[in-house]
């Protein structure tokens, strides 16, 4: 990827348009006079609606029963993906060929991840 040169904030563009130069204007200012629309659109918005009281509650008893619900039928997931494994395993001959081919795939998957996690964007 190659670096190309930026643009100064103080070039104008051709493109500029009003707001632009004033920001630039009054870089060191902390406001733009708007002669009260920020105050006059605030006061126009709606209330935020507020949501029931009961609404935390019922949600925090939802996650605890979906909580037990995965706990209870974790136990037998994991001993039918142990034994799905084991067949699986166990019904093809092993090799040395097939080992090998096994931790040449896990070093590329392995390298693969690392050069997505490292890469610069």
């Amino acid at each position: 990827m190659i670096d190309e040169p930026r643009p100064t904030p103080d070039a104008a563009e051709p493109r500029d348009d009003w707001l632009d130069r004033a920001l630039r204007a009054n870089r060191a200012e902390d406001y733009i006079p708007d002669d009260g629309f920020s105050a006059r659109v605030m006061a126009a918005l709606p209330a935020p609606a507020t949501l029931p009281a009961w609404r935390k509650h019922v949600l925090a008893l939802l996650w605890a029963v979906a909580g037990i619900a995965i706990a209870f039928s974790l136990p037998g997931v994991v001993t039918e993906v142990a034994r799905g494994v084991f067949r699986l395993v166990s019904a093809s001959p092993v090799s040395l060929s097939g080992m090998v081919m096994a931790v040449v795939a896990m070093t590329i998957v392995t390298w693969t991840a690392t050069a997505v996690v490292l890469r610069r964007e």
